[in-house]
């Protein structure tokens, strides 16, 4: 039976118990903020490497703000959300970053990412896998907090450069963890990757495939399960595009 798919509506202050076992984050729909007068740091991403593509800031001002599962904790496995770009020109890509809410703060045990990268996704199928993997990853507070929670800007590069083709797209995901059952930290982690509503300080933005963001959870009980089908509850602008990128 798939697990509940919704935190209720998250107003000014967040109870992290019901927070537990939910896939995404949703602000509430009247635009009630998370911090009253909350003012965002905006700027590009601290992440290794010069950036190729960027699909933009999250906006924690957005009534349409939101965070999608991404993760593999104690608590919540294996549950990893893509996002899809289309290469414009033929490109060399060393790692993947992107802006990750922490409900334990800057605790990423083991400080490990991996990363995944495909062709050919749709609904209930997985396409072919180019490169995976997992690297050291480094976790750089972006100074906002969407839904009241840290922000971090995490990196992983590849072990291999990737070479991506002109007119194909890409879906891929980078994911934290949280895995180490010494650390109880690791038995309430939960991380959430974040969309972007306004592309602020986008590179290459235009790039990224609107409304290809794809649940993959066997925890879930989804299986390449689209974002914005109508039966997960995201508006057509909450699951468009992912705070995601790549650099050379």
């Amino acid at each position: 039976m798939k697990k509940s798919l919704f935190a209720v509506m998250f107003v000014a202050v967040f109870t992290f118990a019901a927070m537990a076992a939910e896939p995404s984050l949703t602000l509430d729909k009247k635009g009630t903020q998370s911090h009253s007068g909350y003012t965002p740091t905006w700027g590009l991403p601290h992440t290794p490497g010069s950036i190729i593509f960027y699909g933009g800031d999250t906006n924690p001002n957005d009534p349409n703000a939101q965070g999608f599962a991404n993760e593999n904790t104690l608590l919540v496995p294996t549950s990893y959300t893509y996002a899809a770009v289309k290469a414009p020109a033929k490109v060399t890509v060393g790692a993947i970053f992107n802006n990750t809410v922490s409900t334990i703060g800057d605790i990423f045990d083991p400080a490990t990412g991996t990363y995944d990268v495909r062709t050919g996704v749709s609904e209930g199928n997985g396409g072919k896998d180019l490169t995976s993997g997992s690297g050291a990853q480094t976790a750089v507070a972006t100074g906002r907090d969407p839904f009241g929670l840290p922000e971090y800007t995490l990196t992983v590069k590849f072990a291999k450069p990737l070479t991506a083709t002109a007119g194909t797209t890409y879906w891929s995901t980078e994911v934290p963890q949280c895995t180490n059952s010494s650390d109880s930290n690791c038995d309430s982690a939960e991380y959430f990757v974040d969309n972007t509503t306004q592309e602020t300080n986008g590179v290459n933005a235009k790039d990224q495939v609107a409304g290809q963001l794809y649940l993959n959870s066997s925890y879930f009980g989804f299986t390449w399960a689209n974002w914005c089908d109508s039966s997960l509850g995201q508006d057509s602008e909450q699951c468009a595009r992912e705070s995601f990128g790549f650099t050379n």
